[in-house]
């Protein structure tokens, strides 16, 4: 929590066992491989009693990432062993109220049952992240053009219809054209700059130069597989012609909603295999 309100406000999930480790000096024990996933007892502990954490409203876990909630920052000024105790009440009162909701009434709920499912729920956390992060690399390994047709893939799938998509060489600052009709008469139409830049973050410039070719009738869309620049979101938010931006994020989360809507061959360019487990009901 120190380490996100020091950083932005929130951390990848991948990168949460670096800065454990840079902080925290483990016993051999500690350090040991346990669990369904053989995981460090260490990083198993913190996954487990994170979820006491997003119960009480300190933290956010979302799209492979932990963000920092103002309750959680404003936690922070009583100390980490008083953090720790709150998130545990957060946690048991949470419990005590979905039992309650679910009109369960049993002796045998221990808090070994508890610990049974706080397990589930940590395993299932790790198992989206995991995905989350191959699906991030596989998206990563994708080239400009490729990316440009899987945003035209996404739109499609949300009921568009995208007439133009640039080949290559220059754009004149458009990649996709999209409309909400197969004649493109019915407003706004969608005029789409798509930007493949997993690691550099999108500058204020670019958000520019799209808001400069938009005209009567048009919205703007800019994708990217990675992030935008504060000031990029800042010029979008204050621009009168609406833009909207789509990080690479949100664009996983898209085509993952929408993707039983698309024909097999958009599938391909990125295909997804859904698997049901064991869940809890929150």
């Amino acid at each position: 929590m120190q380490y996100m309100k020091e950083n932005g406000g929130e951390i990848a999930t991948k990168s949460i066992n670096d800065v454990v480790l840079r902080n925290v000096e483990f016993t051999e024990w500690e350090k040991e491989r346990s669990g369904k996933f053989h995981n460090y007892r260490w990083s198993n502990t913190y996954q487990f009693y994170s979820i006491n954490y997003a119960k009480a409203g300190f933290i956010i876990k979302k799209n492979g990432k932990w963000f920092l909630t103002t309750e959680g920052e404003e936690a922070l000024a009583s100390g980490a062993e008083s953090i720790f105790q709150k998130a545990n009440v957060a946690y048991a009162q949470w419990k005590n109220v979905k039992y309650t909701n679910e009109n369960i009434v049993d002796d045998n709920i221990t808090d070994n049952n508890t610990d049974e499912e706080k397990e589930i729920i940590a395993n299932l956390e790790q198992l989206e992240s995991q995905a989350n992060e191959g699906i991030k690399d596989y998206l990563n390994r994708k080239n400009p053009y490729e990316f440009q047709d899987m945003v035209a893939a996404l739109l499609r799938s949300m009921g568009y219809y995208t007439p133009f998509i640039a080949p290559r060489g220059k754009d004149g600052g458009v990649d996709v054209t999209a409309h909400l009709d197969a004649l493109g008469a019915k407003t706004p139409r969608i005029k789409v700059q798509v930007k493949h830049m997993p690691t550099t973050p999108i500058p204020v410039k670019d958000i520019r130069g799209l808001i400069g070719i938009l005209r009567d009738g048009d919205m703007g869309l800019f994708v990217t597989s990675g992030s935008f620049s504060p000031s990029a979101i800042q010029e979008a938010q204050h621009s009168t012609t609406y833009v909207k931006l789509i990080d690479g994020d949100e664009f996983i989360r898209l085509w993952i909603e929408h993707y039983i809507k698309m024909t097999d061959e958009d599938k391909n360019m990125m295909p997804l295999k859904h698997i049901a487990f064991i869940g809890i009901n929150e």
